[in-house]
C-alpha cells in the first residue's frame, strides 16, 4: 500500500499544483469569476471582501503549496484536508455550470465540475487516511483498554511485594 499512496500522491495533487500556480500568477480571470463567492464570503466576513485579486492570488498560492506538500508526502492529512477546502470555492466559482444558458459552455463546465468532484472525493480519503496506523482518535479512546506490558505485569508484582512486606513486618523483618 506504501507504493500506492507514492504513486497516487503526485498524481492526484497535479493538477491542483498546475491550477494553484496560474492562479497565483494570473489571479484576474478567476477573481472576475469568483466575484459571486467573494461577495457571498464577504458578507460573513468583511476583510475578505476587500481586495478579490489578492484573495484569489492567496488561495491559489495555498492551493499550490498544499498540493506540493501532499505530493512530496509531507503532512499529507493536513495538505489535503487543506485542497479539498480550497477546492469547493474554486469550484462552485470557476465551474457553476447551473448559470450557463449556451448548451455546449454548460456542458464543458458541468464536465470541469464533475473532475473537481471526484478530486474532492480523493482528497477527502487521503485527508482521512491513517497509512493503516490506528487514528489519534482511536488511540485516545482505547488508551486506557491497552496498558503497556510491562505495566501489566509490574502492578500485580508491585502489589505482592507490598502484602509480603506487610506479612513481614510484624516478625520483626524489614525489607
Amino acid at each position: 500500500m506504501a507504493v500506492l499512496r507514492k504513486l497516487a500522491r503526485p498524481l492526484l495533487a497535479a493538477p491542483l499544483v498546475v491550477g494553484g500556480l496560474h492562479t497565483a500568477r494570473r489571479p484576474e480571470a478567476a477573481a472576475r469569476l469568483a466575484q459571486p463567492v467573494v461577495r457571498a464570503l464577504g458578507k460573513q466576513i468583511p476583510a475578505l471582501a476587500a481586495d478579490p485579486v489578492t484573495l484569489i492570488r492567496a488561495g491559489g498560492a495555498v492551493q499550490a503549496g498544499a498540493a506540493l506538500l501532499l505530493a512530496a508526502g509531507r503532512a499529507p492529512r493536513l495538505a489535503a484536508a487543506t485542497l479539498a477546502a480550497t477546492l469547493v470555492p474554486v469550484s462552485l466559482s470557476e465551474h457553476a455550470f447551473w448559470t450557463v444558458k449556451d448548451p455546449e459552455e454548460r456542458a464543458r463546465r458541468r464536465a470541469l465540475f464533475l473532475a473537481d468532484l471526484s478530486a474532492l472525493g480523493g482528497l477527502l480519503i487521503a485527508a482521512a487516511d491513517t497509512h493503516g496506523k490506528p487514528s489519534l482518535a482511536y488511540r485516545s479512546r482505547h488508551a486506557l483498554d491497552h496498558r503497556h506490558p510491562v505495566d501489566a505485569v509490574r502492578r500485580p508484582v508491585e502489589a505482592a511485594g507490598r502484602k509480603a512486606g506487610a506479612a513481614l513486618r510484624p516478625l520483626g523483618v524489614s525489607r
